[in-house]
């Protein structure tokens, strides 16, 4: 219950879902990260409104099923989670229309999906779950999943990419030019936006002292 308290005021809705929120030992997306994207959801959510209760049960399902990012099955993890997430509340005895709801904002949440969402929710947890990716958070996430995935730092000849294509899979540091620095243009909210904008500077900021050091 301790752990449930801290998603105020849906602390009885965590206490019953906490438990099918996350699985596997992906540290970029644990526990952890759920509190965090459901904060960012909450403070986007207090300016733009919206359903709260479809926004919580939304983000605490959101990454219910684990597929890595080098997987496959990466396009379709947010599929997988909805449909997942839509048992798990039907069997706790919402209806139809409200598991509906929560299983478009999970499905369209995810980058690698690219489907638009159409419901302020699902708009919301796409922003909150992508301010996770970027600012000070997302340069951490991003060297913990290169670490996963065995991948160097950097080309230690050519570290920006100048004179080669560039490899996220085989470079950490290219990430932040394949995708996290693309992610503050497609944020669906005014609110989202302008802490996207707040993020994106920072995580900026963050790679230019890092190449100032290598």
């Amino acid at each position: 219950m301790f752990e449930a308290k801290a998603f105020t005021p849906f602390e009885t809705l965590a206490s019953e879902l906490i438990a099918h929120s996350h699985e596997g030992d992906d540290g970029s997306h644990d526990l952890a990260h759920i509190l965090r994207v459901f904060k960012n959801a909450m403070r986007i959510q207090s300016k733009e409104g919206g359903d709260a209760r479809i926004l919580a049960a939304a983000v605490l399902l959101h990454d219910c099923v684990a597929v890595e990012k080098n997987s496959p099955l990466r396009s379709k993890a947010s599929a997988l989670a909805a449909e997942k997430a839509s048992a798990v509340l039907d069997d706790i005895g919402w209806n139809g229309a409200d598991i509906a709801a929560v299983a478009h904002a999970i499905t369209t949440h995810s980058f690698s999906a690219n489907i638009a969402p159409e419901t302020l929710e699902a708009k919301i947890l796409q922003d909150a779950d992508r301010l996770d990716a970027i600012g000070m958070v997302g340069a951490g996430r991003c060297f913990y999943i290169g670490g996963r995935m065995a991948s160097a730092l950097y080309d230690p000849f050519d570290p920006a990419g100048n004179h080669r294509a560039l490899d996220d899979k085989r470079y950490v540091i290219d990430h932040f030019q394949t995708k996290l620095f693309k992610l503050a243009d497609g944020f669906q909210t005014e609110a989202g936006r302008a802490l996207a904008a707040e993020r994106d500077k920072r995580l900026r900021d963050f790679l230019a002292a890092f190449m100032d050091e290598i």
